[in-house]
C-alpha cells in the first residue's frame, strides 16, 4: 500500500489549465482516469488527509503510486479524450457499463456499393446507418418486411448476391417483389442506392412525405383507370401505416428524444434510455452500471452521457453517411433524472457532437416527466431483474454461499440463512421482518413479520432494543419448537401417535424448530451485539451472526471492531445485500400496512396475546374499534375463536377503569 504523499506532485508543478489525468500503480497500469476544468484545483482533492476521503477513494490513492496529466484547450476536449483513455486502458476504479442484454439493430450498409438491411448486434461500423435498439430481432424482421413492399431494398448475403449476379437470376425476394433485384440489375445500383436513402429516411421519422406521395399517385392511377396500380398503392400505404403502427406516439410534439432513468445503491445501478424519434419510442436499451469509484448522482449522469454518446460516434473526418448517423445517434433533447456535474460543458460538447443545438434538461412536468417515470419504473425493474438472475444461477449460488463460509469462518456453507430488520416511523408502529433463504434462494412461505411491543407494550426505546426483543422471540419459539419436536419424535418411535396427534402434527409444521446456519441483523455494531446479547442470553451457541452495514456494505461479526470487507463484485456480498433488500422491502411493507390502520391496529396491538389475524377477526365482526369497545365480555365472547377469559382480557385493556382485580 503506497502513501501518497510520496508521489504527490508540487503545488507549482500541477497548471491550472483544464486536462485529464491518470492514476497509476506501482507495475505502471493505468487505474483511473478523470477530468477537470481546474487540474490544480481537482488534483489536490485526492492528496488530502486519508482519513478525510471516501474508503473507495482511499483505495484507489493508495493503490496508485504515480500521477500524470495531459492539458487540453477546453472541457469538451478533455471529455473527448477522457473517453478515449477510459476505453483504451479500462481502469479498475472507473465506473464500468455493461449490456444488461444483448440488443438487436436494423443496420443499413450505406457503406457498400450495393446497400443491405439486416439485423445486427455488437459494435457498430462507421458508414453504415442503424436503427434501434428494439427489443427483440423479430420485431425487425416484421417491421422490414412490411416496409420492403414499398422499399424493395436488398436484405441477402454477399454470397446469394454474387451468385444471382453470376446466374443472371435473381432469388426469391427478386421473384416475389421484395427486393428490386438490383443484383440482375433490374434496377440500376444508383437507383438502389437512392431507394436506401429513402428507406432510411422513413425509419428516422420522415414518413408523412412518403405516405402523401404515395396517396397522390393512387388517386392520379384511379384518374387514369388503372386500378390494379391504384390497389397496389392502398395496400402500399396500409403496409407502411401498420409498421408506424408498431411504434406509438409517446410524445405530441414529434420531437426526438432521449430519456434517461438511473435507478441504484452504492454499490451498482441499473439505466435504462428510452430512444424517441419523431414522437414514437424508436429502441430502448439499458446497461448495469458498477460503481467502483465514489461517485455522486451528478456524476454518474455525467460519465454515462460521455460514454453512451462516445461510443456511438467516430471522432474521425465524417463522410456524409456518418454525418447521417451522428445526427440520429444524438437528439436534440436529453432528458435526464439529474443534471450533470457540469451541464454546460456536456451540453456543448453534445451540441459539437450533434452540429446543431442539443438541450440537457430535467423534465419537469407533462408528457415528457410522464415517460420519464416510466423510463425510471423500467430501470428499477432492470436491476431487481440483474440481481434475480445472478442469484438463482446454481453456479453463483454455490460460490455465495462459499465466499460467505470462508468470509465469516463458517465450519459449512450456511444452508439457511435468516435476516432481520426493523421498520418504524419515528419509533411508532415499529415492525420487524424476518425472510428465509434456504440454499442462496427465498424461502417465503416462511418469512415472518414481528410487531415489536418493547417491555411494557409502547414499542422499544430504539433499534438496538426492537432487534434484542425480535431476536429473543424467534429464538424462543425455536427452543420451545425443537423441544415439541423432540417430543413428537419419541411419541411416533414409541408407536402411540394418535389421529389428534396426526392432526397437530399437519396444522403446526413447526417451521421456527429449524436453527439457521446464519443470523444476518441489518445494521452495523450496535444491532450485531443487541442480536449477540439475545443469543447469548438465551444460551444458543451454535448459529453464527453477522451484520451487514449499508453506507459502505460492511460485514460486522460480534465482538470484533474491524469490519469484514468483501470484494465488491464478490457473489457472497450480492447475496447478503438480497437478503438485506429482500428483509427491508417486507419490514417496510407490513409497516405501512401497519400505519394505514393507524390507531386501530396500534391498540389492539398492545393487547398482549392477541395477534393480528385475531385482531382483524374482532374488527371484521364488530366493523370499528368504536363498536368494539361498546360491547360487553359477553358479546366478545360470542366472536369466533374467543372464549369468556380472552373476552375478558380484551375488554380490560379496553377498558382500565373497569379492569377486574
Amino acid at each position: 500500500m503506497a502513501d501518497p504523499s510520496t508521489y504527490r506532485p508540487k503545488p507549482g508543478e500541477i497548471p491550472t489549465n483544464p486536462g485529464v489525468y491518470r492514476f497509476r500503480d506501482q507495475e505502471g497500469r493505468v487505474i483511473y482516469v478523470g477530468k477537470a476544468k481546474n487540474l490544480r484545483a481537482r488534483l489536490s482533492n485526492y492528496f488530502q488527509d486519508l482519513s478525510a476521503l471516501h474508503p473507495r477513494t482511499q483505495t484507489m490513492v493508495t493503490t496508485a503510486c504515480a500521477v500524470e496529466w495531459t492539458i487540453v484547450g477546453t472541457e469538451v476536449e478533455a471529455l473527448a479524450l477522457e473517453y478515449s483513455w477510459i476505453k483504451e486502458f479500462e481502469p479498475r476504479f472507473n465506473v464500468k457499463l455493461k449490456d444488461d442484454k444483448s440488443y438487436p439493430f436494423l443496420m443499413v450498409t450505406m457503406s457498400e456499393e450495393v446497400p443491405r438491411a439486416q439485423v445486427m448486434r455488437g459494435a457498430k461500423r462507421p458508414g453504415n446507418r442503424y436503427f434501434g435498439p428494439f427489443g427483440h430481432a423479430w420485431a425487425i424482421r416484421e417491421t422490414l418486411d412490411l416496409l420492403l413492399r414499398v422499399f424493395p431494398i436488398r436484405t441477402c448475403s454477399a454470397g446469394v448476391f454474387h451468385r444471382a449476379e453470376r446466374s443472371g437470376r435473381p432469388c426469391l425476394l427478386g421473384y416475389i417483389d421484395k427486393c428490386s433485384a438490383p443484383c440482375v440489375e433490374r434496377i440500376s445500383r444508383a437507383d438502389h442506392r437512392q431507394l436506401a436513402e429513402d428507406f432510411c429516411a422513413f425509419m428516422e421519422g420522415d414518413t408523412g412525405r412518403f405516405i402523401a406521395s404515395i396517396e397522390a399517385r393512387m388517386r392520379q392511377a384511379a384518374q387514369d383507370l388503372d386500378f390494379e396500380t391504384a390497389a397496389r398503392m392502398r395496400d402500399d400505404i396500409a403496409a407502411l401505416k401498420r409498421a408506424l403502427e408498431k411504434n406509438a406516439v409517446v410524445l405530441s410534439d414529434a420531437t426526438d428524444a432521449d430519456i434517461f432513468g438511473v435507478y441504484g445503491d452504492e454499490l451498482e445501478a441499473a439505466v435504462q434510455v428510452f430512444h424517441v424519434r419523431g414522437g414514437r419510442i424508436r429502441g430502448q436499451r439499458g446497461w448495469v452500471v458498477e460503481k467502483i469509484e465514489d461517485i455522486a448522482d451528478d456524476e454518474l449522469v455525467e460519465r454515462l452521457l460521455q460514454q453512451v454518446y462516445a461510443q456511438e460516434i467516430n471522432f474521425s473526418d465524417l463522410t456524409r453517411d456518418q454525418q447521417h448517423e451522428r445526427r440520429n445517434a444524438v437528439p436534440r433533447e436529453v432528458l435526464v433524472p439529474v443534471l450533470p456535474r457540469d451541464p454546460e460543458g456536456i451540453t456543448d460538447w453534445l451540441t459539437d457532437l450533434r452540429g446543431s443545438q442539443v438541450s440537457v434538461r430535467i423534465p419537469q412536468r407533462g408528457e415528457k416527466a410522464e415517460l420519464a417515470k416510466t423510463v425510471l419504473a423500467n430501470a428499477e425493474q432492470a436491476l431487481k431483474l440483474h440481481r434475480t438472475r445472478r442469484s438463482s444461477d446454481l453456479t453463483s449460488r454455490s460460490q455465495a454461499l462459499r465466499e460467505i463460509q470462508e468470509a465469516l469462518d463458517l465450519d459449512s456453507a450456511p444452508l439457511r440463512i435468516e435476516c432481520y430488520d426493523v421498520s418504524h416511523n419515528q419509533g411508532t408502529y415499529q415492525s420487524a421482518s424476518m425472510v428465509v433463504f434456504e440454499d442462496g434462494m427465498p424461502k417465503k412461505n416462511q418469512y415472518r413479520i414481528f410487531n415489536v411491543r418493547g417491555p411494557e407494550g409502547e414499542g422499544a426505546r430504539d433499534d438496538t432494543a426492537a432487534m434484542y426483543e425480535v431476536i429473543t422471540r424467534r429464538f424462543k419459539r425455536h427452543l420451545k419448537d425443537q423441544e415439541a419436536a423432540s417430543q413428537e419424535e419419541l411419541i411416533v418411535s414409541s408407536g402411540e401417535i394418535t389421529e389428534d396427534d396426526d392432526a397437530a402434527l399437519a396444522r403446526d409444521p413447526r417451521r421456527f424448530a429449524y436453527a439457521p446456519s446464519l443470523v444476518i441483523v441489518d445494521g452495523g455494531q450496535p444491532q450485531v451485539a443487541a442480536a449477540a446479547r439475545a443469543l447469548a442470553d438465551l444460551g444458543i451457541e451454535d448459529v453464527a451472526l453477522c451484520g451487514l452495514a449499508k453506507r459502505l456494505e460492511e460485514i460486522w461479526l460480534p465482538d470484533d471492531d474491524y469490519p469484514v470487507i468483501l470484494k465488491r463484485s464478490s457473489e457472497g456480498l450480492y447475496l447478503m445485500q438480497r437478503l438485506r433488500d429482500e428483509a427491508h422491502r417486507f419490514a417496510i411493507t407490513a409497516h405501512r400496512k401497519r400505519r394505514s390502520k393507524g390507531m386501530v391496529v396500534s391498540e389492539l396491538d398492545a393487547v398482549p396475546g392477541l395477534g393480528p389475524a385475531r385482531a382483524n377477526v374482532l374488527l371484521k365482526h364488530f366493523g370499528s374499534l368504536k363498536k368494539l369497545k361498546a360491547a360487553s365480555v359477553e358479546e366478545i365472547a360470542q366472536v369466533k375463536g374467543f372464549a369468556q377469559k380472552s373476552a375478558q382480557h380484551v375488554y380490560d385493556h379496553l377498558h382500565p377503569e373497569h379492569k377486574q382485580v
